[in-house]
Order: structure tokens, then C-alpha cells, then sequence
């Protein structure tokens, strides 16, 4: 990829479906060269006609390294954004303005939250992300409790583990109410949220959790962060389990065990 053209690098970003890995390998060259040709190019597609050229234009803006253009980047896509009405459009706008990180798509993504599709509703997660104000972290805590699994899996990561910092009832209760999920990984980035937190009402359900015949690394971390020695005893469980493990769950309990051993000392 290093030794084609801009021209010929924008073609292969637009072959094949949305996943065509060769248009993404396309892409990420035109994110590391950067400058202003590729800047020109990507806001070019960004106002065409096609559906297909305007989301490339997004994804190719999102995260051209050149620090210099990332404010510029940010602008064409919020002014493209307010009159973009197509589906994976709109997710690879939303998705593009969470890389590039400007608190000015924080009020301009809001209103996508309660799109009809989850592809966009997926994109406002992602858009947000980064964010730590009140408007984000309401707009994810209402994503927690989408109606898509998948939304409220990545609302609900965003939450409890890249927003670490933030720490209000609202959002405890969020991560809370997502503990009854039946999707085993939701339920444990739950569990790692309110366990970073300190939550205490995490206790019962992590316990349970980590008594269960099939135990996630998530709920290892839970354990880990809620620094309750009263788990010791089923992280040893654990080690000595003769059931199958693999090694990166077996340091993360190791890990966790020997933070539980050393807070008893």
C-alpha cells in the first residue's frame, strides 16, 4: 500500500462491502500519510452523491494522524452530518467524530440516540465514548438500556470501564440494572463498573457470578477491583478447578489472587 498513489489508495477504499478488509488496508495507509492531499480527497467524498463515497469520506477523516487537520476533520463531518439522512453514513460519521474526539459532537449526536436503527444508535456510543459530560454520559446511560444487546453491551463498557473517572448514582444504578442481563459479557462489564466503584451492591451478584459453572476473565476483574477479600476463597477455587482455562485467564487470576493475598497481609 506505501507505494500507491492517493488516487489509487481512494479507489480501494471504495471496492467491496463495508468490511473489505484490502479497502481498509487502503484506508489505514491514507490515516498514516495524512497532509493535505488525502484531507482533499476525503472531504471531497465526504460531499458526493454517493452514500458509498460519503462514508468512506468519514472513515478516511476519522483518523488521518496529521494533528494539524484533526479540528478540520471534525468540521466537515459535523457540517456534513446535520443534513445526512443514510444509515451507514451516519454510523461511520458518528464512529469518525469519537476518534477524532471534539466536544462539539457531543450536542450534535444526541438526537441520534432514539434513531429506529441500531446501526446509528451503535454509532452515537462510539461518538460518545470519549466524552465526560453530563449530556454524554446521560445519552450512554440511556444506550445501557437500548433495545439492541450489542448497543447495550458497548453503552454499557463505556460506562463502567472508559469512564472510570465518572462516578454519579444515576450511572451506578444504570450498571446495576445490567446485571440481570442474560449475555454473560454484559453482565460482567456491569460487574467490572460497579466494582471499580466500590459499589457494594456488586458483592452478592459478582459471588454468584464466580460460583458459576462457567466463569468470564470480566468477573475475575470484578474481583480484582472490588479489593473484598471475602472472594479469596473462590478465586483459589478457581486456580485449583480442573476445568479448562486458558492462559490469559489464568494470569489475570493470578493476578487477582495475589492483589486479594496482599491486601490480607
Amino acid at each position: 500500500m506505501k507505494d500507491r498513489s492517493v488516487p489509487e489508495l481512494i479507489a480501494l477504499a471504495l471496492q467491496g462491502d463495508e468490511d473489505d478488509e484490502t479497502a481498509w488496508e487502503a484506508i489505514r495507509e491514507l490515516h498514516d500519510r495524512g497532509g493535505d492531499e488525502v484531507f482533499e480527497a476525503a472531504v471531497k467524498l465526504l460531499h458526493s452523491a454517493s452514500s458509498r463515497e460519503r462514508g468512506r469520506g468519514a472513515d478516511i477523516l476519522a483518523q488521518l494522524r496529521s494533528p494539524e487537520l484533526v479540528t478540520r476533520c471534525a468540521d466537515e463531518i459535523l457540517s456534513a452530518l446535520v443534513t445526512e439522512q443514510e444509515v451507514p453514513v451516519l454510523e461511520s460519521m458518528a464512529v469518525g467524530l469519537g476518534h477524532l474526539r471534539d466536544a462539539r459532537a457531543v450536542p450534535v449526536l444526541q438526537p441520534l440516540k432514539d434513531h429506529p436503527d441500531s446501526d446509528v444508535r451503535m454509532g452515537v456510543v462510539m461518538g460518545m465514548m470519549p466524552h465526560r459530560d453530563p449530556v454524554a454520559i446521560q445519552t450512554l446511560i440511556q444506550l445501557s438500556r437500548d433495545s439492541d444487546e450489542d448497543v447495550r453491551n458497548w453503552a454499557t463498557f463505556s460506562l463502567g470501564t472508559q469512564a472510570e473517572e465518572v462516578d454519579t448514582p444515576e450511572l451506578r444504578d444504570a450498571l446495576f440494572d445490567r446485571l440481570t442481563e442474560p449475555d454473560i459479557e454484559l453482565r460482567g462489564e456491569a460487574l467490572v463498573g460497579l466494582a471499580l466503584r466500590k459499589d457494594p451492591r456488586v458483592l452478592e451478584p459478582l459471588r454468584r457470578e464466580l460460583e458459576s459453572s462457567y466463569v468470564i476473565v470480566l468477573a475475575v476483574e470484578a474481583a480484582q477491583a472490588l479489593e473484598d477479600v471475602s472472594l479469596l476463597p473462590l478465586l483459589r477455587q478457581l486456580w485449583e478447578s480442573p476445568g479448562k482455562a486458558d492462559s490469559y485467564f489464568r494470569n489475570v487470576l493470578a493476578d487477582a489472587i495475589a492483589h486479594l493475598e496482599g491486601l490480607v497481609r
